[in-house]
């Protein structure tokens, strides 16, 4: 009845998210203010300098590791659940050779 109604994945989310809004706007009001100053708004660096706006920093080498853990998991999953037969574990080399020159390709890249 109602408890399944309030209970349904959607119903839930609104309600659980509308009750974080609440207690943010809630807390908000009651929290103390700090006075304004200069970095009050900047990043916080450890105490250090940000880096000059001409450094970038670049997650390419983060995400192209990503995802050859990604092509080296899955590689994982499928070989473990093909069957012991002859057939399956001629296609299991071939897929094997495949995903090893994907990851070469995603290490040579890299450099």
């Amino acid at each position: 009845m109602i408890a399944d109604w309030i209970a349904s994945p959607p119903i839930a989310l609104v309600l659980f998210l509308g009750l974080g809004v609440l207690g943010y706007r809630w807390v908000g009001r009651w929290s103390p203010r700090g006075p304004d100053s200069p970095g009050k708004r900047q990043p916080y660096a450890c105490g250090e300098d940000l880096l000059p706006t001409e450094i970038r920093l670049s997650y390419r080498r983060f995400f192209r590791l990503a995802l050859m853990f990604v092509v080296v998991h899955m590689a994982t999953l499928v070989v473990a659940f093909l069957p012991r037969s002859l057939d399956a574990r001629l296609l299991a080399t071939g897929y094997l050779l495949v995903v090893g020159v994907c990851v070469d390709i995603l290490i040579r890249r890299d450099r």
